[in-house]
């Protein structure tokens, strides 16, 4: 039979119902295997239940209160008879003895003495009361207790030989404080178990076995408290299960265990450690789990690097792409907005062209306005120089008319005299003169006549010179507001021109240095301020501000860069005046 053919598992056998036969027989099942090597520690930890009763958190019931009541009362009683039967002992012995300089300093030693005692017990007391005890509190109690107990026998030590009654009397001074340390232990106990029901009990080995096995008792005391076995019982189990495999090793190996491999002689290496017989049998076999448990893990972590590198590597490249393709996007963003810079330059341009070639035009056709003005001008001038002749000739008529008046005035008198004087004429040269005289008449009535027809188209004549003359001085205040209008156009012309060629110049800085379209937007409107006679210079930000937005308004803005939003144009003037801030000029 070989160490695999030692049953792990089997029921556990209880203390009276292990037999010799279960030693002698074949080794049925030793101990329970349910623990393995690495739950040694939560074995020891965590020892297995002791046998006591198990305990009720309840509260205590009225009788109950009424007892402690009374038992706190008689502890209390104690305490004062022991207090009193020793303080004036330990008092007078200080004084004689210990050379106290006087009594009330040996009674204040005395008081300071129990008052410690007193104050370490109820700190102790009310510290498990809480359910958190400090354990070390008590061997502090023990030995000032131990010093009152030592005194007190001193005090009534006889000054020469020691007889049987002075040894009574010595102990019987120190019974009293003997008993109140142990009222105390066990109400601490008491305390310690009401509070904390779950707590386990710890066994005590039988007196009976410390008289019996005085050797071996020892060491499974210390064995027990070592390893935190509460379980007296447990440990005799423990015990007979290791005695009953050393039997079964003995018996196999035909009485020399020395040849039982390493493996099989670990429940007796293991023992004193607090292992099992189970336990130990299972450590080579749990610590080979656990040894492939580690390599299966060390393999599982290299498989997780692996792979958390890889996913590592494939997020890496998934970034590049990613981060290519921004770049790419911002490429073609800022590609984009040069071309449409580029663009936007060359339509400026050729609208710069456009507006010189028109310029051009109106400039040839202001030359053709002022030449049809100065055209115009000698036109006035001629009809003035008509109307002066018409003039002329009107007044040359009148005087030709005063003179046939005065002509006819003259005759028709000499007609009368002559009249008067050929009297005596004869009738036939009277009717000849009269025939002469009505000729001379009809004569000068059609010299009148032609005369008043001559005045008459004289002033025909100065009124369409004089009609001519407003026509000419008309068409030349005409011609005047024409090239007033061309020389006008001309100049804004001439103004748009070197407008263009500042934009044309600046679209090729711009293009040049690359910007981006609102940047061009924010040089445009700086130009459109300085255009309007922006003059930046000594000004603060907000005076440059005030100017800009008095001289270029949001909604030339929004029309010179075709834009909806009011806020955009805002944005842009913002920019400008930034710009113009900063130095920029044209």
């Amino acid at each position: 039979m070989t160490l695999t053919d030692w049953p792990h598992v089997a029921a556990e056998p209880t203390v009276d119902g292990l037999t010799p036969d279960t030693v002698s027989g074949s080794p049925e099942a030793v101990s329970p295997t349910q623990d393995t090597v690495s739950d040694a520690p939560e074995f020891l930890s965590e020892p297995e239940s002791g046998t006591g009763p198990q305990r009720s958190a309840k509260g205590l019931t009225t009788t109950q209160k009424w007892v402690a009541g009374a038992i706190v009362a008689a502890a209390l009683a104690l305490a004062g008879i022991g207090l009193y039967l020793s303080f004036e002992h330990v008092a007078r012995f200080a004084h004689e003895q210990l050379r106290f300089e006087s009594l009330g300093k040996g009674q204040l030693f005395a008081v300071g003495v129990d008052v410690g005692i007193m104050v370490m017990i109820a700190v102790d007391l009310l510290m498990a009361w809480l359910q958190r005890p400090i354990n070390w509190i008590r061997y502090p109690v023990w030995l000032l207790t131990g010093a009152t107990v030592v005194l007190n026998a001193a005090s009534g030590a006889p000054e020469g030989a020691w007889r049987l009654l002075d040894y009574v009397a010595a102990g019987a001074h120190g019974i009293v404080p003997i008993l109140f340390i142990a009222v105390v232990e066990l109400g601490r106990t008491a305390i310690d178990r009401i509070v904390r029901p779950e707590r386990e009990e710890r066994d005590s080995i039988p007196l009976i076995r410390w008289i019996l096995a005085p050797q071996a008792t020892p060491k499974l005391f210390r064995r027990m408290k070592l390893w935190g076995i509460t379980s007296y019982p447990e440990m005799v189990r423990r015990d007979q299960q290791l005695l009953a495999y050393k039997q079964w090793l003995t018996r196999k190996y035909e009485g020399d265990i020395t040849r039982a491999t390493e493996d099989e002689r670990l429940p007796m290496t293991m023992a004193k450690f607090g292992y099992t017989v189970a336990q130990a049998l299972a450590m080579p076999e749990e610590q080979e789990r656990a040894a492939q448990e580690r390599v299966q893990l060390a393999e599982q972590r290299a498989l997780d690097a692996e792979t958390q590198r890889e996913v590592s590597l494939a997020k890496s490249q998934v970034d590049r792409v990613r981060a290519k393709g921004t770049i790419d996007k911002a490429q073609a963003e800022v590609d984009g907005e040069t071309g449409q810079a580029r663009a936007h330059a060359r339509a400026q341009v050729s609208a710069a062209e456009r507006a010189a070639a028109l310029e051009e035009a109106a400039l040839e056709s202001a030359v053709i306005a002022e030449a049809r003005a100065r055209e115009a001008q000698a036109e006035a001038q001629e009809a003035q120089e008509r109307e002066a002749r018409a003039a002329a000739d009107l007044k040359a008529a009148e005087l030709e008319r005063q003179a046939a008046e005065k002509r006819r005035k003259t005759e028709e008198a000499d007609r009368v005299a002559a009249a008067e004087a050929q009297a005596v004429e004869t009738q036939a040269i009277a009717e000849a003169r009269k025939a002469t005289a009505e000729a001379d008449k009809l004569a000068a009535e059609d010299e009148a006549a032609t005369t008043e027809t001559l005045r008459r188209a004289a002033e025909m004549r100065l009124r369409t010179a004089r009609e001519e003359e407003q026509a000419a001085l008309a068409s030349a205040s005409a011609k005047e507001a024409l090239a007033r209008e061309a020389s006008a156009v001309r100049e804004a012309a001439e103004a748009r021109l070197a407008a263009a060629r500042i934009e044309q110049r600046a679209a090729e800085i711009e293009d040049t240095a690359k910007l981006s379209a609102r940047q061009r937007a924010a040089r445009k409107l700086a130009r459109m301020a300085f255009a309007a006679g922006l003059d930046p210079d000594g000004l603060a930000v907000e005076d440059i501000h005030t100017e800009l937005r008095d001289r270029v308004s949001i909604a030339e803005i929004q029309e010179a860069f075709d834009v909806s939003s009011t806020d955009t144009a805002f944005k842009y003037r913002q920019e400008a005046v930034a710009l113009i801030a900063d130095g920029y000029r044209v």
